[in-house]
């Protein structure tokens, strides 16, 4: 399930953006402070090209490059 992050509360949103940046292996050699990766992340939410995407089967939210996600998935979400 795809979850527009508009929807989520601002202080949500931050925590998972912080969450996903600093994760390991996400960083590719970015030393770029948190805040700007937090940034550049959420401009690629903004522009539709990393989606959120909830499991609901284990209750976990990921982000997710938009070519990764199903097309039936991604056609609903962006209309």
């Amino acid at each position: 399930m795809l979850i527009p992050y508009q929807l989520l509360e601002p202080e949500t949103l931050d925590a998972l953006l912080e969450d996903f940046v600093t994760r390991d292996g996400t960083d590719n050699g970015d030393d770029s402070s948190l805040e700007v990766r937090v940034a550049q992340v959420r401009r690629l939410l903004e522009r539709k090209e990393v989606v959120i995407v909830f499991h609901p089967d284990t209750g976990d939210t990921s982000l997710a490059h938009r070519h990764s996600v199903p097309p039936e998935l991604l056609e609903a979400f962006l209309e």
